[in-house]
């Protein structure tokens, strides 16, 4: 005989950053929670994030650090749950932090404290964790939901989807929580990788021979119509890969960038417009050749670099007009990648859960009562930074104080 179909308030589908913080609000408020995990280990991305220190947040987080089809979708569950309230969970743990630069925080020793803290939290709330839950379904009944899996047969009122994107693969990222959104009439946005190296075709492919190399740049790019996305350009470290770029500037600015569109690079993001880059050689008898080009270069790019764009990206002459042309073009220097390195390289999954089917303040779907979905499954994507971290703390609480 099958076993009975074990009875809950809430399952949550997913023990990730969204769904473990959304199983401890819900606990805590004495709701019956179960969460089931296909992985055999909770948080796997946490561990991962951050190069192992888990960037857990970000002090500047604010709605303008968010990809949506509706940009104000996210303001809710953002104003409700704020980087300072998640960092007192934190302290109130004792786990020692430190702020990185431009508002990120991180752990001093190993993301593994904000897993521990995470399932601390769910302890306390009775919650129940069934690791290596494969072969999910979903039904929904007059009861609520039941769902099936190798671990057994479950039942609750409230279900909520925790399942994430389909970054890193290699992880266990799947698409199951689109299916879901399917399968129950919601409509999703075409998922595409976000915070992702972009690839180099052509004759740019010339540029992976300075592989390894990095320079501070300022990054952003241009819409599908071919103007700037002025709003989001990116001052960070750009790195050359041995198949296109890489680095801080280049995955923030991928997660704007559309097949077809340009990305584009000022490669001296210090200098105003009145200390050109190449002001020594506009100086009256100043010398103009191939060799001051790389000279001046050099004094700001990194030698190789400097090197390569003096080759590809010299004047069209020494004339006046010559050399502020070829100005224009350094800090504005057009790259145009042929493709992502796809979701195995991808930092997160843009697109999801359409944010219309969704009520703002508690994640629970207009259509299906009972139903929520939150964290990357959902269409809004974070910056780099700390800020997906927060979309999942935050998201996990709105539901978890609903469901």
């Amino acid at each position: 005989m099958p076993a009975e179909p074990r009875q809950f308030d809430v399952i949550v589908l997913g023990a990730g950053a969204a769904g473990l913080m959304c199983a401890a609000v819900a606990g805590q408020r004495g709701r019956r929670v179960a969460v089931l995990e296909h992985n055999g280990q909770v948080g796997r991305k946490i561990l991962i994030s951050g190069g192992g220190r888990c960037n857990f947040t970000n002090l500047h987080c604010g709605p303008g650090n968010f990809i949506s089809n509706n940009p104000h979708f996210a303001k809710s569950a953002l104003a409700l749950y704020q980087p300072r309230n998640f960092l007192e969970l934190v302290e109130r743990y004792g786990i020692p932090w430190h702020e990185k630069t431009l508002g990120q925080l991180f752990c001093d020793g190993s993301a593994r404290a904000i897993v521990e803290m995470l399932l601390a939290e769910c302890a306390a709330g009775g919650v129940e964790i069934v690791l290596n839950a494969r072969g999910i379904t979903v039904e929904a009944g007059s009861g609520g939901f039941c769902v099936t899996s190798s671990a057994g047969e479950f039942r609750a009122e409230s279900l909520v989807v925790a399942t994430g994107g389909l970054s890193i693969p290699k992880l266990g990222a799947t698409g199951l929580g689109y299916d879901l959104a399917r399968q129950f009439g919601l409509k999703v946005i075409e998922p595409r990788p976000a915070l992702v190296p972009l690839v180099l075709g052509g004759d740019e492919t010339g540029w992976t021979k300075l592989a390894g190399v990095a320079a501070e740049v300022e990054t952003w790019a241009d819409g599908a119509d071919g103007k700037a996305l002025r709003e989001t350009r990116f001052r960070e470290k750009m790195l050359v890969t041995h198949r296109g770029l890489s680095g801080p500037a280049v995955l923030q600015a991928s997660s704007y960038w559309r097949p077809g569109a340009a990305l584009v690079v000022d490669f001296a993001p210090d200098l105003s417009s009145r200390s050109p880059l190449l002001e020594a050689l506009l100086q009256p008898d100043a010398r103009r050749d191939a060799a001051a080009l790389r000279q001046a270069l050099r004094a700001v790019l990194p030698h190789r670099l400097a090197d390569y764009l003096a080759e590809i990206g010299g004047p069209q002459g020494w004339s006046n007009a010559a050399l502020e042309a070829c100005e224009r073009e350094l800090r504005r220097w057009k790259f145009h990648p042929v493709a992502t390195e796809g979701f195995e390289k991808a930092e997160v999954t843009a697109g999801g859960v359409d944010t219309d089917e969704l009520q703002a303040r508690t994640m629970e779907a207009r259509a299906v009562p009972g139903l929520y979905f939150i964290g990357e499954v959902v269409d809004v994507t974070g910056q780099l930074g700390g800020f997906n971290f927060q979309w999942a703390w935050a998201s996990g609480v709105a539901a978890g104080r609903a469901c």
